[in-house]
């Protein structure tokens, strides 16, 4: 399995804090595009990119547009975003983050849920008992998924767990987390039908009743994103605003040199403190 390391440069906690992803040779590179969906041949455990950690608030997210798609902190109306803490939820419940070389097409609707993708790769909730750091990318064995519409995009919500969790040899299966995880499926749904709730938005929906499908619908979601990533690496779909630059996809005509790649994290600021958080983050609201 490859290795990653990350580069932070800007200020915490500000718009300008960005986290770069390199090789372990140092060369810089796309989480997006140039981390291999699969962590290995088998194709049984696959890469996770971890954006925003178990109970942390800060709405962490790859920068799809952005040259080497940096993680960032989401910014709505000038102001840096954080989820908020709806009882009884602390943050967010998972580590939450989402699998490279994955894309939902906004120009197709799928078959089941009616609605268009939302434009990101594949979001992926880690179910295990272990806290990530952003930034992190970790192996995880996918067990099933939550079809979300939000404001009338597909979202569709791969539940995972990291294949180094303690629980992981146990769990193979959605009915396995439903079994020794009790309630946390439940949770899960409750989250997010509500999070967006103090923001002033309505509950989100979900297809099929809500109910998680299993690990194979989910297998088939994920490799219908992945073609889908493809075709936008070979410019047979249109990338709207995405940035495709990436240093090692095969016969991508967005690839650069990694010199490129390196002028572009070294003309970004350099890191410096991280600002204080505002109080109103650990704010508990009751719905």
């Amino acid at each position: 399995m490859l290795h990653y390391d990350t580069e932070a440069r800007g200020q915490p906690n500000s718009p300008s804090y960005r986290i770069y992803f390199k090789t372990s040779e140092g060369k810089y590179i796309s989480p997006f595009h140039d981390i291999p969906l699969h962590a290995e041949v088998e194709k049984v455990l696959f890469n996770m990119v971890v954006e925003v950690p178990r109970w942390s608030n800060a709405k962490m997210e790859i920068a799809t547009k952005e040259v080497l798609n940096p993680i960032k902190q989401d910014v709505k109306k000038g102001a840096l975003r954080f989820v908020a803490n709806v009882f009884p939820h602390k943050g967010y419940i998972w580590n939450y983050g989402a699998l490279p070389q994955t894309w939902e097409d906004p120009n197709h609707t799928d078959k089941d849920t009616k609605c268009c993708g939302d434009n990101d790769p594949i979001d992926v909730c880690d179910v295990g008992s272990l806290v990530c750091v952003p930034g992190q990318v970790i192996q995880v064995k996918v067990l099933g998924v939550l079809a979300m519409i939000d404001e009338g995009e597909t979202d569709w919500k791969v539940i995972a767990i990291n294949a180094d969790d303690p629980d992981a040899q146990n769990l193979n299966s959605i009915d396995d987390v439903r079994k020794q995880k009790p309630g946390h499926l439940e949770a899960t749904v409750d989250w997010f039908k509500k999070y967006k709730l103090p923001d002033g938005k309505p509950e989100n929906r979900f297809a099929f009743n809500g109910q998680f499908k299993d690990k194979d619908f989910a297998l088939e979601i994920i490799q219908s994103t992945h073609e889908h990533w493809k075709a936008l690496m070979q410019k047979n779909a249109n990338s709207g605003e995405i940035e495709c630059k990436n240093t090692s996809v095969c016969e991508s005509p967005f690839t650069c040199s990694s010199e490129d790649a390196r002028k572009v994290v070294e003309s970004a600021p350099a890191l410096s403190n991280a600002l204080p958080l505002s109080p109103g983050v650990d704010k508990w609201h009751f719905l």
